[in-house]
């Protein structure tokens, strides 16, 4: 088992290699991966029933055990995920303006990679996949460093797609696994400065946190979704009521689903009591506050903690607004700056929303669970940013890059 020092050095050796490989190369290599990871489905699916069993056995909850989970049909995703990157343009090479300036000199700036990328995650190995094709893609070395849940399945996922590097005389090197999943290892890799160029981390709040207060190495910050859903006055009810059902239900595991269901006062009695029974199907605890209990058949108290918590579960909290302006005020207080919506009918209470809401991806009657890579037409995610810095929203191919200036000149001096 290499060591952190190693890991990035062999890094270091192949970043220049990778960042001059030709575009057909690195397709060839993502065709080539996805058939590895289609010829290996067995073999990750046995690592991967060794993660579970041992989740279980520690009494994982449901959601999180899904998020662990692969299947067939999960491997064949991340393998079509893998070869959607190839039809995506590639953004290498790229010279987006050129100008000349007074003194005659030709400057143009020019895509280029990140370098040697880190990815700290935890237990979704599907990121494992996602990751290292969107970094191969993008000319970049990967580092990546995913929790001891995910163990055996990240190993089984790495093994495969770097023996389809080597099968395309591509550096193995370009794709690498943290084997020790220690705390230790993790601070170890935030402060990796020397070789590491830019560490994304992709996971729960005290992930973020951790990555956030202990680096030296320049982060992108991914992941918490504190997203909200506001029914306005002018809301259509029934589109509302399946808004929130998809934005809470269809996979509650996932940063881009809704924790805060805000109601404008005028339709709390008619509209709580329908969203109410359908999330009742599906065990939904509703954590309402004084206004919305009112209305609500089963709802325990919320407390000022359910404002600004990530559940990842079926739980939603509940609170009855008098306004927009307090919609607003109470989404960018606790909001953590994810994904937001509003259903309405008013074109200037939309128009308010979308302006005056400062988050990475902000919704007019639609559920916050488009927030995605794939669904925004970007191929597969390396995660949803919520900082303003260099990528903010869902982060593909463009976002793992940088730019430097190409000047042109004919013997001027200065």
């Amino acid at each position: 088992m290499k060591n952190l020092i190693e890991l990035g050095q062999a890094a270091k050796q192949v970043e220049r290699l990778l960042a001059q490989a030709s575009t057909q190369d690195k397709n060839n290599v993502l065709l080539e991966m996805a058939e590895s990871l289609l010829q290996d489905k067995q073999t990750i699916l046995d690592a991967n029933t060794k993660d579970t069993d041992t989740a279980k056995e520690a009494g994982i909850t449901e959601t999180l055990l899904d998020r662990l989970t692969l299947s067939e049909e999960r491997i064949e995703s991340m393998a079509n995920g893998l070869k959607d990157m190839v039809q995506l343009p590639d953004p290498i090479g790229l010279v987006d303006s050129m100008w000349t300036n007074e003194a005659g000199l030709k400057i143009g700036k020019q895509t280029v990679p990140l370098g040697v990328v880190g990815i700290i995650y935890e237990a979704r190995p599907n990121v494992t996949s996602d990751a290292a094709g969107l970094c191969f893609k993008s000319g970049n070395a990967v580092i990546l460093r995913g929790g001891k849940e995910a163990f055996h399945s990240n190993l089984a996922i790495v093994n495969s797609l770097r023996r389809a590097l080597k099968k395309c005389d591509m550096p193995e090197a370009a794709i690498q696994l943290v084997e020790d999943t220690s705390r230790e290892s993790s601070h170890e890799m935030m402060r990796l400065n020397r070789y590491i160029d830019v560490l994304i981390p992709r996971g729960g709040a005290g992930l973020i946190q951790a990555v956030v207060e202990n680096a030296t190495v320049p982060i992108i910050e991914t992941g918490t979704g504190n997203c909200h859903v506001y029914i306005d006055k002018t809301a259509d009810r029934e589109m509302a009521k399946d808004i929130i059902v998809n934005a809470k239900t269809s996979r509650p595991s996932v940063c881009n689903a809704v924790e805060t269901l805000l109601v404008h006062e005028s339709m709390a009695e008619s509209i709580l009591p329908l969203i109410e029974k359908e999330l009742t199907a599906w065990d939904v605890e509703l954590r309402a506050d004084e206004k919305a209990s009112q209305f609500l058949e089963k709802a325990v108290p919320a407390t000022e903690l359910d404002w600004e918590t990530e559940y990842l579960d079926y739980i939603l909290a509940v609170k009855v607004v008098s306004s927009l302006d307090e919609a607003i005020s109470h989404i960018n207080q606790y909001s953590t700056g994810h994904s937001e919506s509003i259903v309405t009918n008013d074109y200037q209470s939309s128009q308010r929303f979308h302006k005056e809401v400062d988050s990475a991806a902000v919704y007019v009657n639609a559920s916050t669970r488009y927030t995605d890579g794939f669904e925004f037409g970007f191929g597969a995610e390396i995660g949803i940013s919520t900082q303003k810095l260099h990528a903010r929203g869902p982060m593909g191919l463009e976002e793992l890059t940088s730019s430097k200036y190409i000047i042109f000149g004919n013997g001027q001096i200065r």
